[in-house]
C-alpha cells in the first residue's frame, strides 16, 4: 500500500490526467461526428466519380460513415471509463484507439496513393463510358451527372460524341447542353451546330482535379485524425497505470 504522503502526492496527476483525457474524448467524439459528415458528404458528393473508377457503387462512404459511428460511441465511453476510474476500461479505451490509429493511417496511405493513380484510370473508364453510353444505365448516370455538374462534355471536347453508336441515332446528349432553352435535338445531332450549345472543355481533366483534391482532402483528415490517437493512447495508459499502482479510486 503507498504511504499517505505518496497518496497526496499522486492525487493531483491522477485528476490532471483524468481532466486531459475527458477533454480528449469530446474530442474524439467530434472527430466521429467530422467523419460521419465527410462520409456522408462523400456519398453524395463523390459517388458519380467513383462508380467510374469502381464500375460500381463504392462502399468507401459507408466505411467512414461507419467508422465515424464507432468513434462516436467509444468516445462517450471514453468519458465514462474516465469519470469511473476503471483501470480495466482505460486499457480497452486504449486498445481501441490504436486500433482506429492503424485503421485511419492505412487508410490515408491508401487514399494518397489512389489521388495519383486516378488520371490514368479516370481516362481510360471515362472513354469507355462515352463509347458504351446509353442515357440509362447508371455508368451513363454518372456521365450525365458529371456533365451537368462540372459543365463539361465528353472525354476530352464534344466531339468524342462523334463516334458513338448513341451520337448516330439521338446526337450528342442532353447533359452536354449549356442552355437547354437553346440546345435543340436537330443541333446536338450536328457536331458543328452543337459547338455553338454544348459545353466545350473535356470531363477527363476536370474529374481527375475534382477527385485529387476531394481524395487529398479525405487522406488529410485520417493523417489528422490517426495521430491524434496517439495522444489520447498516451492518456488513456498513464492514468489506467497511475490508478492501479497506486489503488486510487476515483469519485
Amino acid at each position: 500500500m503507498p504511504s499517505p504522503s505518496r497518496r497526496l502526492q499522486t492525487k493531483p496527476v491522477i485528476t490532471c490526467l483524468k481532466t486531459f483525457l475527458i477533454s480528449y474524448s469530446l474530442i474524439f467524439w467530434f472527430t466521429g461526428v467530422i467523419l460521419l459528415a465527410v462520409g456522408v458528404w462523400g456519398k453524395v458528393r463523390l459517388e458519380a466519380y467513383f462508380s467510374l473508377v469502381t464500375e460500381h457503387s463504392t462502399n468507401a462512404p459507408y466505411v467512414l460513415i461507419g467508422t465515424g459511428a464507432v468513434i462516436v460511441i467509444f468516445g462517450l465511453f471514453g468519458c465514462f471509463a474516465t469519470c469511473r476510474g476503471s483501470p480495466w476500461m482505460l486499457k480497452m479505451y486504449s486498445m481501441f484507439l490504436a486500433l482506429v490509429f492503424l485503421a485511419e493511417l492505412v487508410a490515408g496511405i491508401s487514399g494518397f496513393l489512389f489521388r495519383h493513380e486516378i488520371k490514368t484510370v479516370l481516362s481510360s473508364t471515362y472513354k469507355d463510358a462515352v463509347k458504351h453510353y446509353n442515357e440509362t444505365g447508371p455508368i451513363s448516370n454518372a456521365v450525365d451527372n458529371i456533365q451537368r455538374n462540372l459543365h463539361c462534355c465528353g472525354s476530352d471536347n464534344y466531339t468524342d460524341w462523334g463516334s458513338t453508336e448513341y451520337f448516330k441515332e439521338r446526337g450528342i446528349p442532353t447533359s452536354c447542353c449549356s442552355d437547354s432553352l437553346t440546345c435543340k435535338p436537330e443541333a446536338l445531332k450536328d457536331l458543328s451546330k452543337a459547338e455553338k450549345v454544348v459545353y466545350h472543355q473535356g470531363c477527363v481533366k476536370l474529374v481527375t482535379t475534382v477527385m485529387e483534391s476531394n481524395l487529398g482532402i479525405i487522406a488529410g483528415i485520417s493523417f489528422g485524425i490517426a495521430f491524434f490517437q496517439v495522444i489520447g493512447i498516451f492518456l488513456a495508459c498513464c492514468l489506467s497505470r497511475y490508478i492501479t499502482n497506486n489503488q486510487y479510486e476515483m469519485v
